[in-house]
């Protein structure tokens, strides 16, 4: 297996969002974030054979991550053709050898039909629901891969733990990890007031 930071490295050639669209939240995962992740469910057996399912992939990097760790198969949902554009070119840059799918289409409602013959794992960035009439939106995500999968790692706003937690309990899973994690962004959009912010997130990883 290799290092983390080999695989942070890999991942450093992967294009973020050339046109970001706010109603879609769109941040791109920073590579050393992606390499952690999906460094930690490789560790955890939850990468070598299974099926892994990016919701909401933007531009790859969770999908291309996991793509250089031996999966069965990786397949990316996501709603911007533009981004799946991006996503496309990304995994030439990569040259991930495992099979990846690119699907288009509302990652809340899973527009795939996904194999049944090896264990599915989901990592995903989903949006926060931080902005106006966008609220929980990262709700519809878990409801999606409460239907699908068997282990999931997802990246959420910080303080979200106490409501992933009762989620997770009504939907009858475990969650078994969490850690917070900090990381730059860039400024994408106009109402940001600084070139570059700090984001506090927190990370869980969910059996399902």
């Amino acid at each position: 297996m290799a290092t983390k930071a080999a695989l942070e490295a890999q991942l450093a050639v992967v294009a973020g969002f050339e046109n970001p669209k706010v109603s879609l939240e769109q941040y791109p995962t920073p590579p050393d974030l992606a390499a952690h992740l999906v460094h930690l469910a490789d560790l955890r057996g939850d990468i070598e054979g299974t099926t892994v399912l990016d919701l909401g992939t933007g531009t790859g990097m969770l999908a291309l991550g996991a793509a250089l760790r031996s999966p069965a198969r990786v397949v990316g949902v996501e709603l911007d053709p533009d981004a799946l554009e991006t996503a496309v070119d990304n995994a030439r840059r990569v040259g991930a050898s495992a099979p990846i799918h690119w699907i288009r289409g509302d990652a809340t409602r899973l527009p795939v039909s996904l194999p049944d013959d090896q264990p599915i794992t989901v990592l995903m960035n989903p949006p926060f629901g931080a902005q106006r009439g966008n609220e929980h939106a990262d709700r519809a995500f878990l409801e999606a891969v409460s239907r699908v999968a068997d282990v999931s790692y997802s990246v959420h706003n910080e303080g979200s733990k106490e409501f992933v937690e009762s989620f997770v309990a009504d939907a009858g899973g475990e969650l078994t990890d969490a850690f917070r994690a900090t990381f730059d962004l860039e400024r994408q959009f106009d109402f940001h007031d600084a070139d570059r912010r700090e984001l506090d997130a927190e990370v869980f990883r969910i059996e399902w």
